[in-house]
């Protein structure tokens, strides 16, 4: 196939201020900055570069109404220090209807788009990945 993802746009008020979160939030590269748009990109010369699709924080003038139909998972590893890192940054926890019971955390950035901070892999779970991988290799 050759179609790959290459960016994610999320509409916003004020693309500096929200690219500025989410840029601390994962630790990533500003490669475009303009009143209208700004782009992040993963840190360059690291395993996601060039794989992880940019994201792209685009000015609009219209309110968010409801719930995001498209959200980032995000994958720490710990899960409890992440979450009060990003609430730190100005992330705060909301209510989309989960469980009392799950094993992810619910947060919204700063301009009320929902994201998940799930649970860390198990060291089992991250040696049976690391197992796939090496039997997937050429």
């Amino acid at each position: 196939m050759t179609l790959s993802i290459q960016c994610l746009s999320i509409d916003t008020h004020d693309p500096a201020e929200l690219a500025d979160f989410w840029q601390s939030a994962l630790g990533w590269r500003k490669t475009h900055d303009e009143p209208d748009g700004v782009a992040l990109e993963p840190p360059a010369g690291s395993p996601q570069d060039g794989v992880v699709p940019d994201l792209l924080f685009l000015k609009v003038d219209d309110a968010k109404t409801g719930k995001n139909r498209l959200h980032v998972d995000l994958r720490p590893l710990d899960q409890a220090t992440e979450v009060a890192r990003l609430e730190s940054l100005g992330a705060r926890r909301v209510d989309i209807g989960q469980a009392d019971d799950v094993s992810w955390v619910v947060l919204a950035d700063p301009d009320g788009n929902e994201f998940c901070v799930l649970r860390a892999f198990t060291p089992e779970e991250l040696s049976s990945f690391a197992a796939e991988e090496a039997t997937a290799q050429p």
